[in-house]
């Protein structure tokens, strides 16, 4: 879990987390949003190095909306706010894992979840069963 140090409003990102971000042009991360008991996926936002100084410091998740060209706090106005748990950087520090305590519905759409609306139909793939040597595969099944 990266860690920063005590919440300071004045302060900016600290350096060493900083350095460990790879940014897209705009500057941003991906942060995945995660229910911290269930391990459910709720939603993607970005984060600037502000963003994520809010979000490490204050215990509340605070995005960088690309179409508002602000930040805002999951929940200010819909009251479905996100209650941070844990944040971790993954291995080429271009997306954050935030596990949350989520209120209400994560979606904009009031949907648990972004990816509540949408399913799209994927071929399921098929694995050997563990310790059979050479197994095959298989081409998987429909999965809907």
């Amino acid at each position: 879990m990266l860690a920063s140090s005590a919440p300071d409003a004045g302060r900016a990102l600290d350096p060493a987390i900083a350095a460990l971000l790879k940014r897209d042009d705009a500057g941003l991360v991906a942060a995945i949003i995660q229910q911290h008991d269930t391990g459910e996926v709720l939603m993607l936002g970005w984060m600037d190095e502000e963003a994520l100084r809010r979000t490490l410091t204050s215990g509340r998740v605070t995005f960088w909306s690309r179409s508002r060209g602000e930040y805002w706090r999951k929940g200010d106005t819909s009251g479905h706010g996100q209650y941070v748990r844990s944040v971790a950087l993954d291995c080429d520090g271009d997306a954050l894992l935030v596990r949350v305590h989520q209120l209400g519905g994560a979606c904009h759409t009031g949907d648990r979840t972004c990816f509540d609306a949408r399913p799209l139909a994927a071929v399921e793939g098929v694995w050997p069963a563990e310790g059979v040597e050479g197994a095959n595969p298989g081409e998987g099944v429909a999965h809907a």
